[in-house]
């Protein structure tokens, strides 16, 4: 059985693509509010169920929030790859920046990974404030996936890594 997000309540977050624009605990600068340091947020989830949901082919979307599950799922399935030949934690920290400097594809876009999951911008603010979004969603996935990935002496976590060679519903990574 799929897991799910449980931020199933809608009212009071903004929206852009159709995708709710969750609150992180996060420092970085960017559109998502700031949730509290003692909650769970969305990277959290997607950081805890990623070993149980990238054996999935199929994924029931039972809420919004559920579409930034399967993105963040998708992007931490990608960082693993590109952190599989990564042999210390300062080679995969370098890794995992040079990924997050490529372009990010907003919905509607060459290289966006799911197209019709995210519903198309109805302007190019909303493809900048999405993309500013995920751009932001993505750093802070990436900082909280080094700290899972490498031990503490900076070796690799075998069990996280082994990951890299699974496919998310059945999407190649490149």
């Amino acid at each position: 059985m799929v897991y799910h997000s449980s931020f199933v309540e809608e009212e009071g977050i903004t929206k852009a693509c159709g995708c709710p624009l969750l609150p992180l605990k996060s420092h970085i600068k960017g559109p998502a509010p700031v949730s509290e340091q003692d909650k769970t947020d969305i990277v959290d989830e997607a950081i805890t169920f990623f070993r149980a949901n990238v054996f999935f082919t199929n994924f029931d979307i039972k809420s919004p929030a559920d579409k930034l599950l399967i993105y963040l799922t998708f992007y931490i399935n990608v960082a693993l790859k590109r952190l599989e030949g990564c042999r210390t934690l300062a080679v995969g920290t370098k890794a995992i920046i040079n990924l997050g400097l490529e372009d990010i594809p907003v919905p509607g876009e060459t290289g966006f990974p799911f197209p019709g999951l995210f519903s198309l911008p109805q302007s190019p603010d909303e493809a900048d404030l999405f993309r500013n979004y995920l751009k932001q969603v993505r750093e802070e996935t990436s900082g909280r996936l080094l700290s899972v990935a490498y031990r503490a002496n900076g070796t690799p976590n075998k069990w996280w890594l082994a990951f890299a060679k699974r496919k998310f519903t059945n999407v190649v990574v490149l």
